[in-house]
């Protein structure tokens, strides 16, 4: 007898802290059940046969609310209740996640003479991030990045770059990134708040983040993708350097674009190689 529900994400996690009411046909309360880890909801309260409204909360998500019909045997089943981030948006399930750098790609893009544009990427870095488990916007992220590992495929160039004219590498061997709140931009978009250190320079930059989906690995994992965009000055984080052609025009470009392609593996660490 009683009442038995799972209570999923629309991506199939469990919503742990949902709970559970039933009200009969005059709308009084019959029954209150909080589902456990799992999502699971198992309540032995004795039902009487007939009809009920069962509406199912959790805090950060709209609510949902089902008929469900009592039989004889005084049990309902109402199967998997699948509940709605507020705003319809969705993230992987809360709780810790940690960067892969090797399936991860943090890039950037300037122009060069005005006419094209160079491509380059760090090669080393790591980073968490944090879910939270009631309010999203309350998630976190911090990433750092070795600048000495700089790669945009010249070697003269790169060394030009990890020079004082630029990232200064061996007074300024780090740039982190460290995350101060999270909106919402979409149904699966967000606007991660944070601040950059790069150049011994640290300054407000926001990220337009895309959630891409969570999947499992190979390894018995869970994963999850996000792609990141925003744009950077040079002249902000203290780098002015340039060689003006004859023409007036930049060698290289002072505003860059930063594409982020990153995937997450749950927990705290990184599985075993």
């Amino acid at each position: 007898m009683g009442l038995t529900a799972r209570i999923r994400t629309r991506d199939g996690w469990a919503v742990s802290h949902a709970v559970v009411t039933m009200t009969d046909m005059t709308g009084t309360q019959v029954l209150r059940a909080e589902a456990d880890p799992e999502g699971a909801v198992r309540d032995v309260t004795e039902l009487a046969p007939g009809a009920y409204t069962v509406i199912v909360t959790a805090v950060g998500y709209a609510p949902a609310a089902s008929s469900a019909i009592v039989t004889a045997s005084g049990r309902a089943e109402v199967g998997t209740v699948t509940l709605a981030r507020q705003g319809g948006t969705e993230l992987p399930p809360p709780g810790p996640w940690t960067i892969d750098p090797a399936h991860s790609s943090v890039a950037a893009v300037a122009q060069h003479l005005g006419i094209s544009s160079v491509h380059g990427r760090f090669t080393e870095f790591g980073g968490t991030i944090e879910i939270a488990p009631d309010d999203v916007t309350k998630s976190r992220v911090e990433a750092v990045i070795r600048a000495a590992s700089v790669d945009t495929g010249n070697g003269m160039r790169d060394t030009h770059l990890r020079s004082a004219d630029f990232l200064d590498v061996e007074r300024h061997p780090e740039i982190t990134y460290r995350s101060t709140g999270v909106t919402v931009a979409g149904p699966d978009r967000w606007t991660v708040h944070g601040e950059l250190a790069m150049h011994g320079v640290v300054r407000p930059v926001d990220l337009d983040l895309a959630y891409l989906g969570t999947g499992a690995d190979p390894w018995g994992g869970t994963r999850a993708a996000f792609r990141a965009t925003t744009e950077l000055h040079r002249e902000d984080f203290a780098m002015n350097y340039n060689q003006v052609l004859q023409a007036g025009i930049a060698a290289i470009g002072t505003t860059l674009r930063v594409e982020l392609d990153i995937q997450a593996v749950q927990g705290e660490s990184l599985p075993a190689a």
